[in-house]
């Protein structure tokens, strides 16, 4: 496998209390060609202190701090342009990557020539518990993606030599989910791995853990992202409740 050079986006906010646990989980990829770059968004905990340790004693972790706090799409944007690598990886400060990730990712992804790829992973709770399993699709076009998110933000890597760099909305919150939808505009289709490579950690105050305010926010990809028209936007919206309803309560 060609030993390319993987940029990991980590934007953090008063991640303190787990952010060791996701640098940590970096460094013991079994693919050690990386850069690790976090982007700081004015905390006010002891994230920062912990984030400058590990880049003062490993020279693959980038730390940049904003000047103002600008929300985690800027920061990962920040991340985003200072990259370096030919491939692009995100992973938010209180998740976990297994370690085989990165090293069955890229070789997945340059075995096949795909430019857009993402994984299975399990859930956690916050102290760590496992909660289950969100089982990746071995495919999604624009169309798939549009109705259901199937793709974590913590397994996503896309091929700056293939799309080049592209970057995410400026918008609150669902700008990982908004990005996906840019890249499957410019690539027909990305494609799953059918095996969990990383952890996420669902936390008690989480928007996914609010159904109305991700619905919400899930419409204004599709009416201000998007910018689809009020029948569009119900018939996906339509989609996105349904499949909503049967993960929650028949899987």
């Amino acid at each position: 496998m060609k030993n390319e050079l993987v940029s990991i986006i980590t934007p953090s906010h008063n991640s303190g209390k787990f952010i060791s646990k996701t640098i940590d989980s970096v460094l013991a990829q079994s693919y050690a060609n990386f850069e690790l770059i976090v982007v700081d968004d004015c905390s006010n905990d002891d994230g920062p202190s912990i984030i400058s340790k590990y880049s003062e004693k490993d020279n693959r972790i980038r730390y940049y701090r904003n000047m103002v706090n600008s929300g985690p799409a800027f920061s990962r944007n920040k991340a985003i342009e200072m990259a370096n690598g030919r491939f692009i990886a995100f992973l938010d400060s209180d998740d976990i990557w297994y370690p085989e990730k990165l090293e069955t990712q890229i070789s997945f992804m340059l075995k096949n020539g795909y430019a857009f790829t993402f994984s299975s992973y399990d859930k956690m709770s916050e102290d760590g518990v496992y909660k289950g399993r969100v089982e990746a699709p071995e495919a999604v076009t624009y169309e798939n993606l549009v109705k259901t998110c199937s793709v974590g933000c913590l397994t996503a890597v896309y091929d700056v030599s293939l799309i080049g760099k592209v970057f995410m909305p400026e918008i609150k919150k669902r700008q990982d989910f908004a990005l996906w939808l840019k890249i499957l505009k410019i690539i027909p289709k990305g494609y799953g791995i059918h095996r969990p490579l990383a952890k996420y950690r669902v936390r008690n105050n989480s928007i996914s853990g609010n159904k109305w305010k991700a619905s919400r926010y899930q419409w204004q990809v599709y009416r201000k992202v998007e910018k689809m028209n009020i029948l569009q936007s119900v018939y996906f919206f339509t989609f996105y409740t349904v499949n909503g309803i049967l993960k929650t309560y028949f899987k």
